[in-house]
């Protein structure tokens, strides 16, 4: 007696009879077609993504309630920006003439190392070096897509109830602090200097 619970990962919007919920629903002889109902209707925001949800089903008036968990920050910000998944691309897929530049940094680095052949030491110190003085990754990831505030606030709203934030200005702090790692930008700049903004109120009339 009491509630029962039915928890399923559905796709947005999509939910249907079948398997996995309808088998799981019919068990406790409740309406499945209205739950289904309800359950894409507080679901249709994550189309095309995977959604947890949880059904609290009361064993004795067969009433029902819903609780939607939401996909990670990075599986919602894929969806804003229509991307099958959130990886720098392939050199190869960056442009065309980069071939070419390749080609010309061999020529730099095989004319830069001309002199220094003359003492084998000198080479082994610059070749122990070279990765020291190497651009940081940062600088050469290929950012695969920009956000804009708007589209970061949505995300912040569907995550709010799970984030820690007590404000809505330091929740969407805490989805563009996730970012950071990402080879993405936000209004064309670095998630870094974005929280510097917000910090600076330059956003709070869009909170």
């Amino acid at each position: 007696m009491g509630e029962k619970i039915v928890e399923a990962l559905i796709d947005g919007g999509k939910a249907t009879p079948a398997p996995p919920l309808g088998p799981q629903l019919a068990i406790f002889k409740v309406n499945i077609g209205k739950i289904i109902q309800d359950v894409n209707e507080k679901t249709k925001e994550y189309e095309g993504m995977k959604v947890p949800i949880k059904i609290i089903i009361d064993d004795k008036t067969k009433e029902h309630r819903i609780e939607i968990g939401t996909p990670p920050v990075s599986s919602l910000i894929r969806k804003e920006l229509g991307l099958k998944k959130i990886a720098p691309e392939k050199k190869e897929e960056v442009g065309e003439g980069t071939e070419e530049t390749d080609k010309e940094a061999e020529k730099e680095e095989t004319e830069e190392a001309k002199p220094k052949k003359k003492k084998k030491k000198e080479v082994e110190e610059t070749e122990e070096e070279t990765p020291e003085e190497t651009p940081p990754e940062e600088k050469e990831r290929v950012i695969v897509g920009n956000l804009t505030m708007e589209q970061v606030i949505k995300i912040t709203k569907m995550k709010r109830d799970s984030l820690l934030a007590k404000d809505m200005k330091k929740a969407v702090k805490e989805i563009v602090a996730s970012c950071v790692s990402m080879p993405i930008t936000i209004e064309d700049k670095p998630p870094k200097e974005i929280l510097k903004e917000i910090d600076e109120g330059k956003y709070d009339s869009k909170f």
